[in-house]
């Protein structure tokens, strides 16, 4: 007995359907984005110590190293002055002014990653994210929160890194965010004491996008 559909030959076909497309998807460019204090951060820093194979593209900011951070991985740590010359020789794929710092994605490492067939992850603050749908409309992007609004009040206090006005400005701001989430393609809730969970979540996400008979495309 002889199954009605022939096996997929060596050229990745079943009769006249080229099923190359699908066995090799094109890179994915994946925008992980949130309010300040969602785990943006930690959520990144998780999937590569599992391992993910994909490039991380890394921030460029102007502001001083918190305690733990280190130039080159958790961000580019540079003066005011380098940062606006990235601007001026065109370094940038899109850059903003956040709560007074300059922060901002370097165009190379975007084009190096896809040029050697990689997914592209970034993490960028919710601002960042809006400009690069406009530059980048193939990427898929994520919202990541927390599961309530006074759970995202609490991690902006933990933190101490404001307190008075600048932590009640801070708060206003993530609420400000918050109403942007339904311009995103996905949202993740990334629970206190769950971030592996929450990296299952997004590996998900990269699954059923590989999946998709319409890839999409990004172009620079």
């Amino acid at each position: 007995m002889t199954d009605d559909l022939a096996a997929p030959g060596a050229q990745g076909k079943i009769d006249s359907v080229d099923l190359t497309p699908y066995l090799n998807p094109p890179s994915l460019v994946l925008v992980i984005s949130g309010p300040s204090g969602v785990g943006k951060d930690a959520t990144v820093k998780r999937m590569i110590e599992l391992g993910y194979p994909c490039g991380f593209v890394v921030t460029a900011t102007n502001r001083s190293p918190r305690e733990g951070e280190v130039h080159g991985v958790d961000y580019y740590f540079v003066s005011t002055a380098e940062f606006k010359r990235m601007i001026r020789d065109g370094e940038l794929l899109e850059y903003a002014v956040v709560y007074d710092e300059y922060k901002g994605v370097p165009k190379a490492e975007i084009t190096n990653a896809l040029a050697s067939r990689q997914d592209v992850v970034l993490r960028v603050d919710v601002q960042g994210a809006a400009r690069l749908r406009q530059v980048m409309p193939g990427a898929v992007s994520i919202f990541l929160t927390a599961p309530s609004e006074q759970e995202l009040i609490r991690r902006l206090q933990a933190r101490h890194t404001e307190v008075g006005e600048a932590l009640q400005c801070r708060i206003a701001m993530a609420r400000a965010e918050m109403r942007e989430l339904g311009k995103f393609d996905y949202v993740v809730f990334n629970r206190e004491g769950q971030l592996d969970r929450t990296v299952e979540r997004i590996l998900a996400i990269i699954a059923a996008e590989k999946s998709r008979t319409v890839q999409r495309k990004v172009t620079l």
